[in-house]
């Protein structure tokens, strides 16, 4: 039996790897795919951030995963548990795409924008770098980051494979 080495990470859900895991999210379009490394141990994780902020939660149950003020520090807390140093961490993005053209100028609209500044501004609270991103634009994307050497590999229809 070949074993997959890809560990999925659905929309507005977060997983952790160590040594040779792939951990691979599609569908990043407004959604911004955030990657944490920490080089010494390999140990890896993956954000799929929905939304900017969980102050606009309705929902009984707070799905962590979904906003990027509770996912990175939940992220953060599950790869300490495997052996990463916060001091250590570097961080890579992709995604937070604008997708649809709106008329209007309204912050409400700017999700993909708005998902990308809050990540940083969450990166920068922990004092985790942001050494690669692929953000903006007005393209979906696919993201597979590798424990093993810290590499992000986009795949878009527009652009082809890229990595970072």
């Amino acid at each position: 039996m070949i074993q997959d080495p890809f560990i999925k990470v659905g929309m507005a859900d977060l997983n952790v790897a160590i040594g040779t895991g792939i951990l691979k999210t599609t569908g990043l379009g407004s959604c911004v795919g955030v990657t944490l490394y920490d080089p010494k141990t390999k140990v890896a994780g993956m954000a799929h951030v929905m939304l900017p902020s969980s102050e606009i939660a309705k929902e009984g149950n707070l799905n962590i995963a979904k906003y990027a003020d509770t996912a990175i520090p939940e992220l953060l807390k599950r790869m300490i548990l495997l052996g990463a140093a916060q001091p250590r961490l570097v961080a890579k993005m992709a995604g937070g795409a604008q997708m649809f053209a709106f008329q209007s100028t309204s912050d409400t609209m700017r999700i993909g924008p708005r998902n990308v500044e809050s990540c940083k501004v969450q990166l920068k609270i922990l004092s985790i770098p942001v050494v690669a991103e692929d953000t903006g634009g007005n393209m979906g994307r696919t993201i597979e980051f590798n424990s093993g050497n810290g590499i992000l590999i986009l795949r878009t229809v527009q652009q082809g494979v890229k990595e970072l």
